[in-house]
């Protein structure tokens, strides 16, 4: 059993996170900046009210914790490039006993079959692009980082919203896992059960990589 902090864990994909970990019998610390925003939590996962942005407050939760996971997001580009900035810091300052840091990424950096960020095509939607940007700058926050362990897990660059837990996914490094309809989808169901099959058997240490069907 791990003791995982789940920033980020009022969100859609944040809760069932919560949810995956907490079911296998981990011990989840739920984060959220306002409490009432969590709702009823599953057993064996507890509510703490902190800002990921603040390193003060994400030391205290990384003093015991053996996993952070990094579920937030917004379309300001700082709130991932100031939560990974205090995430890493707090961590580091807790030298080899510091814990792995898990960060729910974005799938605007994963590259198309020419080798080109979706990011960077013409057909990426505008009303995503806020938010890629933010997840490409923390991207590149953690390859610049050291003293730290962490990991970077990108969804499929469009087809990612709930659904149902089936329990199978494939993974990839930096290129989409495409089906057999030529599309890249995953649920946050199966995200999450990625994230915490992660958490439980670390396979991509200081490395990007994908989930899809």
């Amino acid at each position: 059993m791990s003791r995982v902090v789940v920033f980020g864990a009022a969100g859609k994909a944040g809760s069932r996170i919560v949810t995956e970990a907490a079911s296998r019998g981990h011990q989840v610390i739920a984060v959220a900046r306002e409490g009432r925003s969590l709702g009823d939590l599953p057993r064996g996962a507890s509510t703490v009210v902190a800002d990921v942005t603040d390193q003060e407050s994400v030391s205290v939760l990384a003093k015991n914790a053996d996993v952070l996971v990094l579920a937030v997001g917004g379309p300001d580009q700082k709130v991932y490039t100031d939560a990974v900035a205090a995430v890493t810091q707090a961590v580091a300052a807790l030298g080899p006993d510091g814990p792995r840091i898990i960060h729910m990424g974005g799938g605007a950096s994963l590259l198309n079959e020419h080798g080109v960020r979706f990011y960077d095509t013409d057909s990426f939607p505008a009303e995503y692009r806020p938010y890629a940007a933010g997840q490409i700058a923390a991207l590149d926050s953690y390859q610049g980082s050291s003293g730290v362990t962490w990991t970077y897990l990108s969804p499929p660059p469009l087809h990612f919203a709930p659904g149902q837990r089936t329990g199978t996914y494939r993974t990839g490094l930096d290129q989409p896992v495409v089906g057999a309809d030529g599309q890249a989808r995953i649920s946050y169901e199966d995200f999450a059960m990625a994230l915490v099959d992660e958490i439980e058997q670390p396979k991509h240490l200081n490395h990007r990589f994908t989930v899809g069907y």
